[in-house]
């Protein structure tokens, strides 16, 4: 099976209720939106809301990390891609890009790393092999994507020497 490379997800919209108190975008929304996004792309690879209940197993977030970019506003649409960089036998590294829908510029970028969990033990386990298959089959279809430079981004704050 081919996978389009990046996986874009479903056109959403920023809420007018997830605006906060200085009249921006609340921080918590993007996570919002990437998560939806995210749910459409390992959907996609047989990792969705039934693959709980069918093989209770699922997929927990170990790591994320945001670089906001450029701040959206209520009413807004987005594009989220979806690019997978690695994966082995328990784990998938992603990264998600979030786009203004209408005008194409970049808003936000996050890093993610999931583990594979089995709900019975509440540990981690290697994912079945036809799913296995899947993830390694949309990893081999990103590979040669651009990674973006956000990626492994180290946060601190800069000294001056």
């Amino acid at each position: 099976m081919g996978y389009p490379a990046p996986f874009v997800g479903r056109i959403q919209q920023v809420e007018d209720q997830w605006i906060d108190y200085n009249g921006h975008f609340n921080m918590a929304y993007y996570n919002v939106l990437f998560d939806r996004a995210g749910d459409d792309a390992f959907a996609v690879l047989g990792l969705g809301p039934d693959y709980v209940t069918e093989r209770n197993a699922s997929f927990f977030t170990l790591e994320c990390h945001n670089t906001y970019v450029r701040e959206l506003h209520a009413g807004d649409s987005v594009r989220i891609e979806t690019q997978i960089l690695d994966c082995d036998s328990k784990r998938v590294h992603y990264v998600q890009q979030m786009f203004h829908a209408g005008e194409g510029w970049l808003s936000c970028v996050t890093e993610i790393i999931v583990m594979h969990i089995d709900m019975g033990l509440k540990k981690s386990a290697p994912f079945p092999p036809d799913v296995m298959e899947k993830i390694t089959a949309m990893r081999e279809a990103h590979k040669d994507l651009p990674v973006p430079p956000q990626v492994g981004h180290r946060i601190g704050i800069p000294k001056k020497a």
